[in-house]
Formats: structure tokens, C-alpha cells, sequence
């Protein structure tokens, strides 16, 4: 198919090259020519020359160069037929084509468009002054969207009625059938398909009207709150953004585009100055939603939660920024606020959101790292070992080992250790190894001598002091206890998330068999040896001595029969020499 020669010459007369790149270039006169940054390429000083007078475009820093179809063509990423056509709409003129089966098939979709057209604009002057409309413009201006804002968004209100709209305008019902906006119902008569909502146009970005979005008013008892155009010729709702038509020049001039959830917040992006904001239609923002918006800019912020969207999500998204070179960060927003609300009460907050975003990968760290305590080495590898999973599915092995090191610097481990296991990428999870004695605390003595203390408070509390506790866990848990006096309800009260687990596993696990004595002198063992430990460095000669008498009582306190006056005073020395005040069980 071809169109006829001498309707591409006349197009070609009317268009005015620096009219058709201005939208996606900011452009400058010099002398007699306009300069810019080429959108072709990255570049920090403007080489993308313009002339009006030869209806020409070059960069002399990539080579591009071409006429106003040939720029279309290249920004668009569309074939020479529907450039011509697209500047044939703005220029107002009539083509013809030399196939006849093509011309139908195009001469159809300008008839769906047009009446997508009559029908926005029926909508639109329903809510504008319709009596029955006052409940929608009421609620509108709730919103912070006046009249001014519904004119420039072409907002409309669809009457609650059977068939107003199939009546009120000139489109043929197999037009309307067509287009999802009116269905024979079961007495065989047509009716308006959208019924009692606001309504919200969706444009190409060439600002053809495709579909619509309606959403209902509050107190409807409508279950479904929003309702959008089904699949139509006009309309394939993963590869249409609202908001795109008007938001692609600010996002080819700051090479950055917001992805929104909804139409308001779209609208609310507007109305805060920053008018480079689309929204998805209903749908998940897909590969072909970022084969879109690469035409306009390199850099996407979501602006909706992207934590929620889960490892899949995020497999597509570092895919998609190898693919096709776009930068996906994301906007964090106070909690229980979304960019519609912010528009009113906080605009200036809602443009720094958008100045602060993070990269994606960090923004997923971050929630990781920030959700869950990290003072203990337990916690801190627990939180690497979470943090590595996010990080080992990206698929560059120089950002993995990047995000390592960050990881490691902020819970304070060992970076070689995370930046191998980063360059390894996927396989086997990572795994932070910890010292014996520093292990998870269920594995240890310490979560016995807990279980005891819940259970067998009377018999094993006068034997236990702080610092007997080597894990922080374990020990904030004995506190706990010491100060209820082994009350487990109180106890469980005055703990934070992470002990009140210990604690709550400790309360059932069976201790009926234990020997809570032998329990509690292998405990005090295993700590006076820790504190001995660090007395390596001591050289006065006395204390060296004191230290050499302990020890021999340590050995003697594992001895069956071992006289009860020994634990006595190896606790009263753990006390002195551990740095603890004493805090003992038996005596809470």
C-alpha cells in the first residue's frame, strides 16, 4: 500500500519541521537555525541543528539527519505510511491511497476516531452543565480538580440512564458496538455501556481519543469501582498510557518519565508542576508500555508501590533496563498517600518525591534493611542474607558487587564475603557464617537456660545473672523475665518482636527432662570461659593468679557433686569481671 504522491508532496508543503520537533526537543533559535539536544543520542551540549529554510534536521554528534517525515518515522519507531499520515491529521488533509483494501481499513479507523471524538466531547459537555452532573462536579472539585483542570483533561460524566448517550449522539450503533460504548441488552435494545461514572479519555499520544476510564462516585453501590474500554481496534490497553499525550514534551525535555497507577494521579502530577506524569490503563506496566515511553525519555520513576509487584516484577524490570537502556527508579510517598492527595496538600513535597527516587534495586534493599532489626551479628546475617537474595537477581555482576559492598558497610560485614557471593550471581543462597559460640540462639544453651526460666522459674532464676547471656536475643529476654519476676504475660509485653519470638518458642518447648542444675553449671561454664578469654592481655601478677584460681574452679564445677558455693562464686565473679551490673533472677 502507498499513498499517492502528490498528497505526500502537499502534506510535505503544509508541516513546518520546527513545529513537528518541537514537542519532543527543546529547540533555540540561532541565527537562522534552531538548536537543541539531539533525542537521538546522549549528549550534554545541543549539536541537533534545525533549518527551517530547507525543512531539514542534522546532529553533528550522531549523523542523524533527515525531513519531518524521516523524524516520525525515527521518534516514533512507525513506517513511512503512518508518519505521512500523522502529520496529513495536523495538517487537516484529506490522503489517498493506491491500495483499495488499505484505504478501507484506514478509512475505518478515521471513522472509530471520530466518533470517539463526538462521543469525548458529548461526555465532557454533560459534566460542564448537565443538572444531573452537580454530584460529579462536586466531587471533582473535592478532588482539587475544577473546571479548568476537567476542561484541560477532557473529563465527562456518563448520566445514570439506560440509553442517553446511544440516543444524544449521530454515531451509528455498529460504530458504538464497535467502540465498547453502548451493547444490545437482552430485549435487543441498545444501551449506554458506561452508566453514573466520571469518565476520564484515553489519547494516543498523538492525542487521538481511543477509550475511556470511568470511576463511580463515593456512596455508589456500584461493586465495581472503576470500569475501562474493553480491547478494540482503537484500543490495546497494555500498549496505551493515559496521560502520554500530554505529558511526552516535558518527558523528552527532562529525559525522564512518572508511571502512576491512576488518572488523578496522573492529573495531580499536572497540577503540581510537574506534567511529565502517565498511568497505566488497569493493567500491569508491561514490556510494550517500555517500548512506549523509550521513544520520550531513558529514565522511568514509578511512581505506585513497586515492592508490591514482587520478584517477578522485578526479573522484567532489570531486564527491560538491559533491553532498552532505561534507568527504573522509584518515588517513595508518606504512608497512606498517593500523588492525587499530595497535589493538594503537599505539591512541593510530591516534586521532591520525584528528585529523591531511588534507584529500583535500592529501593527493594531498602525496605528489606529498614523492616527488620539489625544490632545482633544473628540479625545483621539474617538481613544480609535477605539483602543478597534481592541483589543476586540482578543480572550485571558490576551492580551486584556494587550493592554488595553498600550491604556490607551498613551491617558491618566482612565485603570480600558479599562481593564474592555477588559475582557469583544465583545458585546457592548466601549464607553469613557466624563463631560457634555467636550461633542462632536456639542452638545454644542459652535458649535452654531460657525455656527453663519460663518454666521452671523457682528452680534455675537464683543461678542466672546478665552475663551468662552471650547472645543479645537471649539476653534482652532474660531481662525481660528478671524484671516480672518471671511473669511470661508481662514478660512478653515489655519485649521487642524478635526476643518476644524467643520467648514465645521458649514457653512450649519440653523441658521435663532436663537437669536444670547440670544445665545451669554447664551455662556458667561456657561463660566464664568467655570472660577468661578476654583476659588474655592481663599482667598484673595477682590477677593473674585470681585468673588461674578460676579456671580451676570452672573444672571443678563440672564435676558431679561439685559443692554449690563454687557456682556461688564464680557467678559473684562474672559480675565483677563482665562489665554487668547484676541483675539476678532470683532476686527479681
Amino acid at each position: 500500500m502507498a499513498i499517492a504522491d502528490d498528497d505526500i508532496e502537499r502534506v510535505r508543503s503544509a508541516t513546518s519541521i520546527v513545529d513537528v520537533i518541537q514537542p519532543f526537543v527543546a529547540l533555540r533559535r540561532v541565527g537562522r537555525n534552531w538548536v537543541g539536544l539531539c533525542p537521538f543520542h546522549v549528549e550534554k551540549s545541543g549539536s541537533f541543528n534545525v533549518r527551517e529554510q530547507t525543512q531539514r534536521y542534522r546532529c553533528f554528534g550522531c549523523g542523524a539527519s533527515g525531513d519531518a517525515f524521516k523524524f516520525i518515522q525515527d521518534i516514533e519507531h512507525v513506517d513511512f505510511v503512518t508518519a505521512v499520515e500523522r502529520l496529513a491529521v495536523k495538517s487537516g488533509i484529506q490522503l489517498t491511497y493506491t491500495s483499495g483494501g488499505e484505504a478501507r481499513e484506514r478509512g475505518r479507523r478515521k471513522q472509530l476516531v471520530e466518533a470517539m471524538q463526538t462521543v469525548v466531547e458529548w461526555y465532557h459537555q454533560r459534566l460542564l452543565s448537565a443538572p444531573d452532573a452537580r454530584a460529579a462536579r462536586d466531587y471533582l472539585r473535592s478532588r482539587g480538580l475544577s473546571g479548568d483542570v476537567a476542561r484541560q483533561f477532557r473529563i465527562g460524566w456518563a448520566p445514570d440512564d439506560w440509553d442517553q448517550l446511544v440516543r444524544g449522539v449521530d454515531v451509528p450503533a455498529d460504530v458504538l458496538t464497535t467502540l465498547g460504548l453502548a451493547f444490545t441488552n437482552r430485549r435487543n435494545n441498545l444501551q449506554d455501556a458506561f452508566r453514573a461514572r466520571v469518565l476520564f479519555p484515553i489519547f494516543t499520544p498523538e492525542g487521538e481519543p481511543v477509550a475511556l476510564g470511568g470511576r463511580v462516585l463515593p456512596g455508589s453501590t456500584d461493586p465495581a469501582k472503576y470500569k475501562n474500554s474493553p480491547e478494540t481496534p482503537l484500543y490495546s490497553k497494555s500498549k496505551v498510557l493515559y496521560g502520554l499525550n500530554w505529558a511526552k514534551a516535558d518527558a523528552v525535555n527532562s529525559n525522564q518519565i512518572i508511571v502512576c497507577e491512576g488518572y488523578t494521579d496522573v492529573i495531580g502530577f499536572h497540577r503540581a508542576g510537574v506534567p511529565r506524569a502517565v498511568a497505566t490503563c488497569g493493567t500491569a506496566f508491561t514490556e510494550e508500555h517500555v517500548r512506549l515511553v523509550k521513544r520520550y525519555a531513558s529514565r522511568v520513576v514509578l511512581a505506585f508501590d513497586a515492592d508490591a509487584a514482587g520478584q517477578g516484577a522485578a526479573e522484567k524490570f532489570y531486564e527491560w533496563e538491559e533491553k532498552y537502556q532505561v534507568e527504573v527508579a522509584v518515588a517513595h510517598f508518606p504512608q497512606g498517600k498517593d500523588p492525587a492527595d499530595m497535589a493538594s496538600n503537599d505539591p512541593t513535597g510530591l516534586g521532591a518525591a520525584i528528585d529523591q527516587a531511588e534507584p529500583f534495586l535500592r529501593f527493594r534493599l531498602q525496605r528489606v534493611l529498614g523492616s527488620r532489626p539489625a544490632t545482633s551479628p544473628e540479625q545483621r546475617a539474617r538481613a544480609a542474607e535477605s539483602a543478597m537474595a534481592l541483589i543476586n537477581e540482578h543480572p550485571n555482576s558490576t551492580v551486584r558487587s556494587l550493592y554488595a559492598g553498600e550491604v556490607a558497610a551498613r551491617l558491618s560485614l566482612p565485603v570480600n564475603d558479599l562481593v564474592a557471593a555477588a559475582k557469583r550471581g544465583g545458585g546457592r543462597p548466601f549464607v553469613v557464617q557466624l563463631p560457634a559460640e555467636r550461633r542462632r540462639v536456639t542452638d545454644t544453651r542459652e535458649f535452654v537456660a531460657i525455656a527453663l526460666l519460663v518454666q521452671r522459674w523457682d528452680e534455675i532464676a537464683p543461678w542466672l545473672v546478665e552475663g551468662l547471656f552471650a547472645e543479645e536475643t537471649a539476653l534482652r529476654v532474660f531481662r525481660a523475665l528478671a524484671g516480672t519476676g518471671g511473669h511470661l504475660e508481662h514478660a512478653l509485653e515489655a519485649c521487642d518482636p524478635e526476643a518476644r519470638d524467643l520467648l514465645e518458642r521458649a514457653a512450649v518447648v519440653d523441658v521435663d527432662e532436663i537437669d536444670v542444675d547440670a544445665e545451669a553449671r554447664h551455662l556458667l561454664a561456657a561463660a566464664v570461659r568467655r570472660a577468661l578469654a578476654q583476659r588474655v592481655h592481663v599482667e598484673d601478677p595477682e590477677e593473674i593468679r585470681e585468673d588461674v584460681r578460676i579456671r580451676q574452679l570452672v573444672d571443678t564445677l563440672s564435676l558431679a557433686g561439685a559443692d554449690s558455693t563454687v557456682a556461688d562464686e564464680l557467678l559473684v565473679w562474672m559480675d565483677r569481671h563482665t562489665g554487668n551490673e547484676v541483675s539476678q533472677g532470683g532476686d527479681a
